[in-house]
């Protein structure tokens, strides 16, 4: 069965969006994917500019549940360069989700 890691989080401020950009997607991401259990991940932000959170997509393998923890193990260890143009209130959210289904439009 295909999981991800779903992660919803904010910039710590709006004047501080593209420093968080920019960090999530040049040191982050990396660093997260580098991780045991993980084989890439996809940042999803608003189209709309409404200032919703950030979305990113971890696709895992193996034990979906140690992969989750491989990333508060190394957070911990401060193996993980964190910035604080990331907001902490709310504190970023973390879910494991399975593919229940999958479907692709013909061509």
């Amino acid at each position: 069965m295909k999981h991800y890691l779903v992660v919803e989080s904010y910039p710590s401020h709006p004047d501080r969006l593209d420093e968080f950009n920019k960090w999530y997607d040049e040191v982050h991401i990396p660093e997260v994917v580098a991780l045991e259990g993980f084989i890439g991940g996809t940042r999803l932000t608003s189209a709309d500019g409404d200032g919703g959170p950030s979305v990113t997509l971890y696709e895992l393998e193996g034990d979906p549940h140690k992969a989750k923890e491989n990333v508060h193990i190394a957070a911990a260890a401060k193996q993980l360069n964190m910035s604080d143009s990331l907001s902490y209130g709310p504190i970023p959210t973390m879910r494991i989700m399975a593919v229940k289904s999958e479907y692709t439009k013909p061509r």
